[in-house]
């Protein structure tokens, strides 16, 4: 089975991409401690409140953390730009304003999934 090829993106998209990359490790990593210390309380007043029966805290944080995950998204980007390919980076592969981390990011950047015009493209055209 043949590798693809490595991704060759411009020095601005794979700085912005690698800024969007290190935003979500951190993110990841703050969502990793503060669902430590909720799972611990929350059992533990499951098993108080419930005696063990109805851990329904627990699995409600269980739920929260995954949802989280799944707006984060960690990897996805990544696996979708090797799949597709991309002149664009993250944004290439994602829709602006989807219900994603890297969406939002978008929508809120560009407006849109058309980059904006840059001022060397618009000389260019004179």
């Amino acid at each position: 089975m043949a590798s693809k090829p490595m991704m060759v993106e411009s020095r601005g998209v794979t700085l912005r991409d690698f800024a969007i990359f290190q935003l979500k490790l951190t993110l990841d990593g703050f969502k990793d401690m503060v669902v430590f210390g909720l799972s611990i309380g929350a059992i533990i007043l499951d098993f108080i409140a419930g005696r063990g029966r109805r851990p329904r805290l627990f699995y409600s944080v269980v739920r929260i953390s995954e949802r989280f995950d799944a707006w984060l998204n960690l990897h996805g980007v990544a696996r979708k730009l090797e799949e597709e390919g991309s002149s664009d980076g993250f944004f290439g592969v994602s829709e602006a304003g989807s219900d994603s981390l890297i969406g939002q990011i978008e929508q809120l950047v560009r407006g849109g999934d058309t980059p904006k015009r840059s001022s060397q493209e618009d000389d260019g055209d004179r």
